[in-house]
């Protein structure tokens, strides 16, 4: 299917809102990503986690550093620790563009 301007139709998420942390990781090396979509970081970083994304996309995942929110690639995180062991899945919403 046309995904337009979304990365993947589906998404996991902790609860209904994606509102919860569902893990955090360290970031194991330096990031910047391809535009506005996606959160930069530095590598020994916090890295916290709202949604992973399924389907098309299973590489992107969702989180902030800082104040920053956007998607990163998921194997650029050693994952430390797990808020949440339920995962529910979710549409995804139409992915913001950068101007």
């Amino acid at each position: 299917p046309d995904l337009g301007r979304r990365f993947a139709e589906r998404k996991r998420c902790a609860d209904l809102e994606c509102s919860m942390l569902m893990c955090r990781g360290k970031a194991m090396r330096d990031f910047k990503g391809p535009d506005c979509r996606f959160v930069n970081f530095k590598k020994g970083e916090a890295v916290y986690v709202y949604y992973k994304l399924i389907g098309e996309s299973t590489e992107l995942w969702a989180g902030s550093v800082g104040s920053d929110f956007g998607y990163f690639p998921k194997d650029l995180l050693e994952i430390n620790h797990n808020y949440s062991n339920e995962e529910l899945e979710l549409p995804t919403d139409v992915s913001v563009t950068c101007s």
